[in-house]
């Protein structure tokens, strides 16, 4: 029987716990700060075991997954150290690595610190959003620490891989600065985007009524939890103030190029189109515009064939079908486009009458 320990049971941890329980030889206790995540848990059979106030429960752990905001970490492996096992493997889920993985080396021999950075997620952060699929075929970043033996990081490596995730190894400076620049600086842009329509828009709120399509699209993540965000932003200050930097100049480029009336405007534009749409392995589409929707399914042999024969039966032509690997922030793990919004529409339609969660993208 592997002995799991939680200790934060929201979004991810809920998560890790609903995807490591469909297998058999699991006991998960589980320590959270609430009591209602714990009761559903417990009620779900989540979990075995739960607590807001004994950390001790976790003693006997195998591995102990500490899914807090990324500044309680240390303060929780700290009072972990004096009652787990010398064998116990120390991991988090923490959207930001180098200063974490700096704080676990000064633990030293103490404890097995493999750190851990799960790309999935939601702007929703509690447990009743956790999903046993939601990691499913998204990269799963690990940075073990020089003192971990490597069998340790392969049994890790192991049980990261009965999530559904793809478990990488990155160097955790290097992830910092990758993950600034792909998920950390799009939230504040999104935010000050939000915080700036809020701030211009007039007496009647006409911008706020008008607001839909590419403005909720991309300030949909702004809507994720402060708290967490403003921890990840100190956290990687660094690494997010040289994206920001650089994010200056760009708009620095567009605002010259549109003053100038410069025709190099559309160069910028062609760049970033050509660049977005190779993301997802698509051809690049004509249009301006995308008919796409993100479907919930697990990650099982013949899902995208299953999909695809019940759309063809019912004469609906798909451009594209594929599993999103990089999922942080984004609901759904299967993607699928359209040729225009009727068929879209069409398929939103059928696949709610099947009972699968379908979201616009």
């Amino acid at each position: 029987m592997k002995k799991i320990g939680i200790i934060g049971l929201g979004l991810i941890g809920g998560s890790i716990a609903k995807a490591l329980k469909r297998h058999d030889g699991f006991s998960i206790k589980a320590y959270n700060r609430s009591c209602p995540s714990l009761e559903a848990a417990l009620a779900e059979g989540v979990i075995d075991q739960g607590s807001t106030d004994d950390l001790s429960i976790l003693a006997d752990s195998d591995i102990i997954f500490v899914c807090t905001p990324v500044h309680l970490i240390a303060s929780y492996v700290e009072k972990l150290i004096p009652i787990i096992d010398s064998s116990c493997i120390i991991t988090d889920v923490g959207s930001t690595k180098h200063n974490i993985y700096s704080e676990m080396l000064k633990f030293g021999d103490k404890i097995n610190y493999i750190g851990g950075h799960p790309m999935a997620g939601s702007e929703q952060t509690s447990y009743k959003a956790a999903k046993a699929f939601l990691l499913e075929n998204a990269y799963y970043v690990l940075t073990p620490s020089p003192t971990v033996s490597a069998d340790k990081v392969d049994a890790f490596r192991s049980i990261v891989e009965l999530t559904g995730a793809i478990p990488i190894v990155v160097d955790p400076s290097e992830h910092d600065y990758a993950v600034a620049a792909i998920s950390h600086v799009p939230h504040i842009i999104a935010a000050s985007l939000v915080n700036t329509v809020k701030e211009l828009d007039s007496k009647d709120k006409l911008m706020h009524a008008l607001a839909a399509g590419g403005f909720k699209d991309i300030t949909r993540i702004a809507s994720s939890s402060p708290e967490v965000w403003s921890s990840i932003c100190y956290d990687n200050k660094e690494s997010i103030l040289k994206i920001l930097e650089s994010f200056k100049v760009s708009l620095d480029k567009f605002s010259d190029a549109i003053k100038n009336n410069d025709p190099v405007l559309s160069e910028y534009f062609t760049a970033a189109k050509d660049y977005r749409n190779s993301f997802s392995g698509k051809k690049a589409s004509s249009y301006a515009v995308s008919f796409d929707l993100l479907v919930d399914a697990a990650d099982e042999p013949g899902v995208i064939a299953k999909l695809a024969t019940l759309l063809s039966s019912h004469n609906i032509n798909i451009k594209y079908i594929g599993i999103l690997n990089s999922r942080e922030y984004s609901d759904g793990i299967l993607q699928i486009s359209f040729e225009n919004n009727e068929v879209k529409e069409r398929c939103h339609k059928l696949l709610t009458e099947m009972n699968y969660t379908v979201y616009d993208k």
